[in-house]
């Protein structure tokens, strides 16, 4: 088999940095999406969670593969045991992003996602980042362009994590099997409220944004609304209940052991999008 890595999710939030790291690391990569887009200095391949007649030609000839599930699924087991037991079949090694906090309950569908992957018997490595502050100028900032950041995170706190951190840390494990057999938490240097985070914004922007907490059942139907299928919208709703628990504010040092550097903070990365937020 030859040495060639396939990154599911190529053309996403983590997966293009992703690439771009392999690729500068000299590996062979296949860069897999649901329409093979190109991707300079990658093989470009075809794959869709939902056909599992895409997973032959995605796997061929690779020795590890990076697994995520995108954004707008709210099955993950349903989803990504199937390619989980097909990179098992080939005895691929799996690395595999989940999500902080989901060891907490074996009942949490991404936990039985990892434990059906430990148990697989293929290497693996576990990777559970926090919220991503790349949140901000996606999913969040069309109301932040209006200004005012609208979620049901209460008080909350979270260490926010740049997507290009969590890329570095994915191409470090996929490039040794130092940390094979491990799950490893991924977060941010610090810990902010989503007011913090808000002014933070504003004071790159030049402009006040400001944070409004929200219940869920008013988020549910501003995100429905907007045109989010309801199941998805229930599902982005739930994941800020840890938010308002307080379990989303640890902060751990997994980034600088696997990349050797502090990950990025949350003012480091709004100044890098200085311009997304400016932008009218």
């Amino acid at each position: 088999m030859s040495k060639k890595v396939l990154v599911l999710g190529a053309t996403g939030n983590v997966g293009r940095p992703l690439v771009a790291r392999l690729i500068a690391a000299k590996e062979d990569v296949k860069a897999a999406s649901r329409r093979a887009a190109p991707v300079a200095g990658a093989e470009s391949v075809r794959f869709d969670y939902a056909d599992p007649s895409t997973f032959e030609a995605a796997f061929d000839g690779v020795d590890r593969v990076f697994v995520m599930l995108p954004g707008g699924y709210t099955n993950p087991v349903g989803h990504l045991q199937p390619v989980i037991q097909a990179a098992a079949d080939r005895r691929v090694k799996v690395v595999l992003q989940s999500a902080l906090g989901v060891d907490a309950d074996d009942a949490i569908p991404y936990r039985q996602v990892e434990l059906f992957l430990m148990r697989s018997g293929t290497p693996y490595v576990i990777l559970r980042p926090n919220w991503f502050a790349d949140n901000f100028h996606t999913y969040w900032l069309p109301g932040i362009k209006q200004g005012v950041l609208t979620v049901p995170a209460g008080e909350g706190r979270s260490s926010f994590i740049d997507v290009r951190d969590v890329a570095a840390a994915t191409a470090a494990v996929l490039t040794t099997n130092r940390y094979d057999g491990s799950a490893m938490n991924l977060t941010g240097p610090k810990a902010y409220s989503y007011g913090e985070a808000a002014a933070i914004i504003s004071d790159v922007v030049g402009r006040p944004i400001s944070y409004k907490p929200i219940q869920d059942d008013a988020f549910i139907d501003m995100l429905t609304r907007a045109g989010v299928p309801d199941d998805y919208a229930r599902f982005l709703t739930s994941i800020f209940h840890p938010v308002r628990e307080g379990c989303t504010a640890v902060v751990t040092h997994e980034v600088e052991t696997l990349t050797g550097h502090a990950p990025r903070s949350l003012e480091r990365y709004a100044a890098d999008h200085a311009e997304v937020f400016r932008a009218r």
